[in-house]
Order: structure tokens, then C-alpha cells, then sequence
């Protein structure tokens, strides 16, 4: 979750718009990659249960 905005990421649905295909893991996702309601970077992101 972006802790700037709230915006959801979920490895089983991806973000094929994005380059990030269904089921891509978290780890996999490219470390320049931002959010795409906000732009924060990928380390303002926390891991949080669904």
C-alpha cells in the first residue's frame, strides 16, 4: 500500500497497464517503478494483509 495515497497494489491482479503482469510478486516489481495514482516511489510502500 502507498502510504502517500493509499492506492493498493495485488500481486494476483497486477498492473498490465503499468508492465506489471497479473501475479508479478512484489519483490519482482522494478526497484524505479512508481505509484501510478501519486508517483511515490516504490520504497513508500508498505506491506500490509489483505
Amino acid at each position: 500500500m502507498c502510504v502517500i495515497c493509499g492506492f493498493l497494489y495485488e500481486e494476483e491482479k497486477g498492473l498490465p497497464e503499468h508492465g506489471l503482469a497479473p501475479g508479478t510478486r512484489w519483490e519482482d516489481v522494478p526497484e524505479n517503478w512508481t505509484c501510478p495514482d501519486c508517483g511515490a516511489t516504490k520504497d513508500e510502500f508498505e506491506m500490509i494483509e489483505i
